[in-house]
């Protein structure tokens, strides 16, 4: 029998050693950034054999921990103190952004290495983007030929899609705006961007992270103005962006005239303010007369609620329209304006199936008050209609049209038996 005591069992669990064949080697900033140096310098700046031994690093560097020092690297050839200067007491590598040369070729080609760097480690994605944010941040820091080649890299980026729109976030900083720093990179970035793609993707890329209607910020407020954006970037060579941030203004003007035109309508304000309200932001925003009278058409129809009986819906639009027929007849001054109005008419009575027996209705009024005229009429029935409902509006036309002529063939002989 054996007297020894049976040892008892413990909760603490066996140690077992971890493996080093796949863990990654761990050092400090400086420790990394000498390695990361280190195997640069011996690429001798061959762009190929750069992205080849960041793909291998990865495997053995922390990339995760360590990925503002990469890119710090990467593009300034060191590690990046506050402000953009780089640190005083580490080697540096001219295998880097800042030292190559100031072309969009060699942009091109750093950029494919950043490229093949994010997909290769996906996890670095968003350090990346955050990288980009602070850099632009330190923009001041930086030489002009550095900010120069920083714009070309990241208007290639934003092509690629490497990165979002929303890192010209850090563009829209005070002291930058102020000094003009960011109106001068931003005419390098632009220029590099559409290049690579065209400026309807530029404008897609925009409007995907509610940037499109914020280029104006690029100056300070005195400046902020479609005329100053407009001969600021037109003389730098991009004019498609500066019509492009002018009518995102025009867009952005019709909207709000809609969106106060019918509160103005809703509150019962009297035609005489509405009217002059809308002369006012005519001149201020350059809006078309053409433009103005299909924003009015469609305020003056969605400022009520329309009976859903077809048989009682003309008759409330008709009176409905006879109170705001002189604001209508105020903006169809020409005849462009009057045909403008009669496609909205048409696309109207069209879209809602229930004002289809009242087309002719609303036409004859608007003659009847003078917001219409007899050449804009006979033009919409001979060849300037659309496709919508045509058969239909043309018969319910027909007679009035062949009255108009005749009106029009008895005024021309009385004309002429006066001669």
């Amino acid at each position: 029998m054996n007297n020894q005591k049976q040892q008892k069992p413990t909760l603490s669990g066996q140690r077992f050693k971890t493996r080093k064949r796949d863990e990654k080697e761990r050092f400090d900033p400086t420790q990394f950034q000498d390695c990361i140096i280190q195997g640069l310098n011996e690429t001798g700046n061959d762009l190929e054999a750069v992205a080849k031994f960041l793909d291998a690093s990865g495997a053995k560097l922390d990339y995760r921990r360590y990925a503002e020092t990469l890119f710090d690297i990467l593009v300034a050839g060191g590690m990046l103190e506050p402000g953009g200067t780089l640190t005083d007491e580490v080697i540096r590598t001219d295998v880097c952004v800042f030292s190559a040369q100031e072309d969009l070729e060699t942009m091109q080609a750093f950029a494919q290495v950043f490229n093949k760097l994010i997909r290769r480690y996906k996890y670095l994605e968003k350090g990346f983007e955050e990288e980009v944010k602070k850099l632009l941040l330190f923009l001041k820091g930086f030489s002009e030929s550095e900010r120069n080649k920083l714009a070309m890299l990241t208007g290639i980026l934003l092509a690629n899609g490497n990165l979002s729109a929303s890192i010209l976030n850090s563009l829209y900083n005070e002291n930058l705006v102020k000094e003009g720093v960011s109106a001068a990179f931003a005419v390098k970035l632009f220029k590099s961007w559409i290049n690579e793609k065209d400026i309807n993707a530029v404008a897609g890329s925009l409007r995907k992270v509610n940037m499109d209607n914020r280029l104006m910020e690029l100056f300070p407020a005195n400046k902020q103005t479609v005329e100053h954006f407009t001969k600021y970037f037109t003389d730098a060579g991009l004019k498609e962006l500066a019509e492009y941030v002018r009518n995102q203004q025009t867009i952005g003007a019709r909207k709000e005239l809609h969106k106060e035109l019918q509160e103005m309508m809703s509150h019962g304000e009297p035609l005489k303010e509405i009217s002059m309200y809308v002369k006012d932001e005519m001149k201020k925003n350059n809006i078309s007369e053409q433009t103005v009278i299909g924003i009015l058409w469609s305020s003056v129809m969605s400022c009520v609620e329309w009976n859903k009986k077809e048989e009682l819906v003309t008759e409330q639009a008709i009176k409905h329209l006879k109170q705001y027929s002189p604001l209508l007849a105020a903006f169809t001054t020409q005849g462009q304006s009057e045909l403008t109005l009669m496609l909205k008419i048409q696309e109207y009575c069209y879209d809602n199936i229930h004002f289809m027996k009242s087309f002719q209705k609303i036409v004859v009024l608007f003659y009847k008050a003078e917001v219409l005229s007899e050449e804009p009429i006979l033009k919409w029935y001979k060849d300037a209609h659309v496709a919508k409902g045509k058969s239909v509006f043309l018969e319910q036309m027909k007679k009035f049209v062949e009255w108009l002529k005749n009106a029009e063939e008895e005024s021309e002989s009385e004309t002429e038996e006066g001669d």
